[in-house]
């Protein structure tokens, strides 16, 4: 049997990883400017990630959902005290699709509406309804179509008020991401997130904020939403939540209410799941991982914003979009081959997405910066 090849790979096979770097099968080490999309949030193999893992791999890895998990609970509390919603019940699954399923679920059951506004460039995930609200015709097949998804231009509140006029009586729930990643790191205005904000208190419209890739501490706030002072119905995470361990949560606001079966998942809060979750939080709690995102966030704009082919910088913390003036391909390329260091890209093909890990240290990052500037200024017009 071979792999459905859906993939496009690069030939590097990494076999070991520790902090900010990876090796290959052939003893190469590389810089990990990318962490698997935002997934890794405090560097691989982190010793106290780690201890957790093998600690629980002793006791217990996996039960169901019918019994008591005490693990859930240690990780609703922290999850809510570094968040600073407390008051938020949790619903743990197992990815960022996932969560925005049942997180567009949800807010049906409870309004009793059926349609969902979207917005141009998104990306929600590759399951069901989460496709459906991803801006990408060709991932989105021809069972995933509905007239029910409505899609509206991003940052532009004239159009977003048009389409509440027309269906706000309908629209069950508007999902956004914090800042978007695989668009391009393209960041929602302060005003245009208010009138959201401000049109589904009017139509009884629940707010889910997408905080999948920007979450975590990722933009340099716990959520990057919490920049602008919203509070959105639901919130949903995953990536950088186990660090490389597959696991999700949707946030939900206290006036949801549960019922038996409701929501439900098989391996969703599993113990190793919440263990490997317990490890990030207590790591990024006891290392100001935020506060190492804003600086280090900081530190790396500053350093590049004047190299050669570099339109604009698109950032917050350390969810960066570098904007150069030609397709990012070969300059990412050359970053990997020639520098080894791994960087992302997105559906804007002039963008460089840089995603390092949020205890990535000065030393790391100028590695990157003097790579970076080597690529652009080897470039000839």
């Amino acid at each position: 049997m071979n792999l459905f090849n859906v993939y496009p790979l690069f030939n590097i096979n990494p076999v070991k990883a520790q902090g900010s770097f990876l090796w290959d099968d052939k003893g190469e080490q590389y810089l990990d400017f990318y962490g698997g999309h935002a997934v890794i949030s405090i560097g691989h193999n982190h010793p106290h990630y780690q201890t957790k893992l093998k600690e629980q791999l002793e006791k217990i890895s996996f039960y169901s959902n019918s019994v008591q998990n005490e693990l859930q609970t240690e990780l609703a509390e922290k999850l809510g005290k570094l968040s600073g919603y407390e008051d938020y019940n949790l619903f743990l699954c197992n990815s960022g699709a996932e969560a925005n399923e049942n997180a567009l679920k949800l807010a049906s059951f409870h309004n009793g509406k059926n349609k969902v506004l979207y917005f141009s460039g998104s990306f929600h995930g590759r399951t069901s309804a989460a496709v459906s609200v991803t801006d990408n015709p060709k991932i989105v097949a021809p069972v995933n179509f509905s007239e029910r998804f409505i899609k509206s231009e991003w940052n532009d509140i004239e159009q977003l008020e048009k389409t509440f006029e027309l269906h706000g009586n309908k629209i069950s729930s508007v999902i956004i991401e914090g800042i978007q990643g695989v668009g391009g790191i393209m960041i929602p205005t302060p005003e245009f997130l208010s009138k959201i904000k401000d049109l589904c208190e009017k139509y009884n419209t629940v707010l889910i904020l997408d905080e999948v890739q920007s979450g975590y501490g990722r933009s340099g706030y716990f959520f990057a939403h919490q920049e602008f002072g919203i509070e959105p119905d639901i919130i949903t995470t995953a990536k950088g939540m186990g660090n490389g361990f597959p696991v999700g949560g949707v946030l939900i606001h206290p006036k949801f209410e549960a019922s038996n079966g409701l929501l439900g998942t098989t391996f969703g809060g599993n113990h190793l799941a919440c263990a490997a979750s317990i490890a990030v939080l207590d790591v990024m709690k006891d290392e100001n991982l935020i506060e190492n995102a804003q600086r280090m966030g900081e530190y790396i704009e500053n350093e590049i914003k004047d190299l050669p082919h570099i339109k604009s910088i698109r950032r917050k913390g350390l969810m960066i979009g570098i904007e150069l003036d030609r397709d990012c391909s070969e300059v990412r390329k050359s970053l990997l081959f020639d520098h080894h260091i791994f960087t992302g890209n997105s559906n804007d093909k002039s963008v460089l997405r840089i995603l390092p890990a949020l205890n990535i240290k000065k030393e790391e990052t100028d590695l990157f910066i003097n790579a970076l500037k080597m690529v652009l200024e080897s470039i000839k017009d």
